[in-house]
């Protein structure tokens, strides 16, 4: 990038996040949009680039990406998926992420640590970061791209945690339970840095230290009815030795078990699952 002078930083960011603001996630109302803007804008006067480079090396991030397809005008970048991790806060959604389509092929990408086995330990043993993030007083009531996540060891057989939708709010975290893109990433590389182990440390019941939502392999279902291939077998496999690969989908492209239709897309938004990343635990 040019070097540009302050004042010109902060004119250039303002009009390209208004833009690009309006193609990704909207919230229920035009005084929410504006209050999720306004952040932003702050921001502008004392802005950081993010991400790092090179990346931190203490920090598992996902660093493959095997497979892609989605073309979000403006969030086509499929790097953005594994250039790491770039949150915003509670407030405000990252503009460095990946965009999946809502459905069709382009609604799923596959990741993986090029090469690495993420590791079975004790508690979550990776989250799933996108730019999730809360439209109103009320806590737990978020602007969400709900994803659907499974793990593999070959590319080809996949597991996956079952995740349920009780038919509630579809802006409710609690509406949604072992999905992905629900939590805030509150992790930034370059403004808001953690060590690993940090990103594994639960704070406020359910909720990271940086944000994102983790999931334990103790918790795959053999039963999950979108599991490809996956048999207990397989997941004891993957719960002894691992897991190279990691799929995500959104979950408006996933067949809800409980309604025979697929899963619910919050309204307003235009594209499908925003990704920043995944990082491991503990890798091998």
């Amino acid at each position: 990038m040019q070097v540009f002078t302050r004042l010109k930083i902060s004119s250039y960011l303002f009009l390209w996040v208004l833009v690009s603001f309006s193609h990704c996630k909207n919230s229920s109302s035009s005084g929410d949009n504006l209050a999720a803007l306004l952040p932003l804008l702050n921001l502008s006067s004392d802005f950081n680039f993010c991400p790092k480079s090179p990346l931190p090396s203490e920090i598992n991030i996902a660093t493959t990406v095997v497979s892609a397809s989605a073309n979000i005008s403006g969030f086509s970048d499929k790097n953005k998926a594994v250039n790491g991790i770039c949150g915003s806060g509670e407030l405000v959604g990252s503009l460095d992420v990946y965009a999946l389509d809502i459905t069709g092929a382009g609604a799923s990408m596959i990741l993986s640590w090029g090469g690495k086995t993420v590791k079975n330990v004790t508690g979550d043993d990776f989250i799933v970061y996108d730019n999730s993030f809360r439209i109103s007083d009320e806590s737990n009531t978020y602007a969400m791209d709900p994803s659907v996540v499974q793990v593999s060891i070959d590319n080809t057989n996949y597991c996956g945690f079952n995740p349920s939708y009780t038919g509630g709010n579809v802006n409710l975290m609690n509406s949604w339970i072992r999905f992905g893109g629900l939590r805030p990433v509150y992790f930034n590389m370059t403004t808001k840095p953690f060590t690993n182990s940090d990103l594994f440390t639960k704070t406020n019941g359910t909720f990271l230290l940086g944000g994102g939502d983790g999931f334990d392999l103790e918790n795959l279902d053999e039963n999950d009815p979108n599991d490809i291939g996956c048999n207990a077998a397989l997941i004891t496999n993957i719960k002894t030795n691992g897991f190279k690969f990691i799929k995500i989908t959104s979950a408006a492209d996933v067949n809800n078990p409980n309604t025979g239709n697929k899963f619910p897309w919050p309204p307003g938004s235009y594209n499908g699952s925003d990704i920043d990343g995944v990082v491991a635990r503990e890798l091998q």
